[in-house]
């Protein structure tokens, strides 16, 4: 494995660029597409939980992976193994989904000098001892707040993914791709009962400024509050109800419920509840939804994809109508269409997919205190946890982990066990007020398909949203 401290240049270090690009060429002669990606990958984290190091931990990992592609067949086969020898091995492989051949190569990815946050390495930005410093400073503050606190959890987590994409025509590109996170939970305790709040965020920059006071500190207050705001709820009614849900974070709920059903590939199969719908309204008026990879610093964006196509702001959904789906080549390929920018890949040793990088609504004209003043007796859900989604269906529940009772537009108590249950494409049509007060979440998602986990961001306004399921335990 190389050197970490020097820059991953796998052409100078490990293979004859020449040699490779002869066996790439090769692996996708007769095929219609196909790429070698390299990288290295490295991550630190460090977790002080209840006053001391819990766990500390650092991986580093390299490899490539080789795919051909023809027609809906992609053969691909990696290897941590950087050598000629085990990029012809791979190339046996790869081929397999070339068959007789008969394909014509795509148009290659138009090139892009797009470069969207720094390059700076996380891990080492920081000097260990600030790290677990800070940990300490945050376990101490938290505990001076209140006295009800019990518990801290805090987290720090780095890493860096280096990669470079050789395509058959030629073309080498390369990203450096960094990450931070900082997060935190704390436990309060009130005549016997506990309760938890947590708050964290990052994005693609350097860990040294999260170390920092006036970042840490909001943090350890939020996730405070949050505990706080548990600790005097009571539970949850059952029923349907009319839900407002914050800006921000919620937004994962649109991620899940409505983001997965317009990745290319489900709609190609037609397995979506979104697929011939092009063109349709399948939103209520107002509603513009984008999926935008283009936003410096934030956890979802790439300068370009995994497959070298520079990530784009796409619109999917424009003032209720569905306009785009997200591609990568494959699938656009055989969609008659563009690829979007869309084609991500959790690491060298998978292919690439359609996959979303920062999914938002944006905001509409409505003033957030009016939203709330015209709910009559309903949900307020500012927070949320996990969640669960059928893509063919669109049915979600997702569990809340801040809402409040409303009733005639006041905010009431706080409320414990509330999930919401419902489908994204009839909870698209019953959006009936848009707020004027569209945020992005702090920097803290991640996303799951067939396996593989890539970061995402998330982002809308408060929105009002009529007639969601309600589940609880008081009925």
């Amino acid at each position: 494995m190389s050197n970490a401290s020097t820059p991953f240049r796998p052409f100078e270090t490990n293979f004859d660029q020449d040699c490779a690009l002869k066996t790439l060429q090769d692996t996708v002669a007769g095929a219609e597409d196909g790429e070698m990606f390299l990288e290295r990958h490295r991550s630190e984290a460090l977790v002080f939980d209840d006053g001391r190091v819990k766990n500390a931990s650092y991986n580093a990992s390299e490899g490539f992976g080789l795919r051909a592609v023809k027609g809906e067949a992609a053969g691909y086969a990696h290897s941590t193994q950087m050598t000629q020898s085990a990029l012809e091995r791979a190339s046996d492989t790869a081929r397999l989904a070339v068959g007789s051949g008969g394909g014509v190569l795509a148009k290659a990815p138009a090139p892009t000098n797009q470069r969207l946050y720094t390059d700076i390495d996380p891990i080492s930005d920081a000097e260990f001892s600030v790290k677990l410093d800070t940990l300490k400073e945050i376990d101490a503050y938290a505990r001076e707040l209140d006295k009800r606190v019990v518990q801290v959890s805090a987290s720090l987590a780095a890493s860096l993914q280096e990669v470079e994409i050789l395509r058959p025509e030629g073309t080498l590109v390369r990203d450096v791709r960094p990450m931070a996170r900082l997060n935190v939970s704390v436990t309060v305790e009130k005549d016997g009962r506990r309760e938890s709040g947590s708050a964290g965020g990052g994005g693609r920059h350097g860990l040294l400024q999260l170390t920092s006071e006036k970042n840490w500190k909001p943090k350890v207050i939020e996730a405070l509050r949050v505990a706080l705001v548990n600790l005097d709820s009571k539970p949850a009614p059952a029923g349907q109800f009319d839900v407002v849900l914050g800006p921000g974070w919620p937004g994962i709920l649109l991620h899940e419920a409505i983001g997965h059903g317009l990745e290319g590939d489900f709609n190609r199969k037609k397995t979506s509840v979104f697929s011939g719908l092009l063109g349709k309204r399948i939103a209520a008026k107002g509603v513009t939804v984008l999926d935008d990879g283009t936003i410096p610093d934030r956890r979802g964006s790439i300068s370009f994809d995994d497959e070298g196509t520079q990530s784009r702001k796409n619109v999917l959904i424009e003032d209720g109508i569905l306009v785009g789906y997200m591609q990568d080549r494959q699938n656009a390929r055989l969609m008659g269409v563009q690829s979007t920018g869309n084609g991500r890949r959790e690491s060298y040793a998978h292919a690439p997919m359609p996959r979303m990088t920062n999914t938002y609504m944006l905001g509409g004209s409505a003033n957030p205190n009016d939203i709330l003043a015209d709910l009559k007796d309903g949900i307020y859900a500012v927070g949320f946890g996990g969640g669960q989604v059928d893509i063919t269906n669109g049915k979600f529940v997702f569990s809340c982990t801040e809402a409040y009772r409303v009733k005639n537009g006041s905010i009431g108590a706080p409320v414990k066990g509330a999930t919401l249950i419902g489908d994204g494409a009839t909870a698209l049509k019953q959006i009936r007020a848009i707020g004027n007060d569209m945020a992005l979440d702090p920097g803290m998602g991640n996303c799951g398909k067939a396996g593989q986990w890539v970061p995402v961001g998330v982002g809308q306004p408060t929105l009002m949203i009529g007639g969601l399921t309600v589940g609880g335990s008081q009925v």
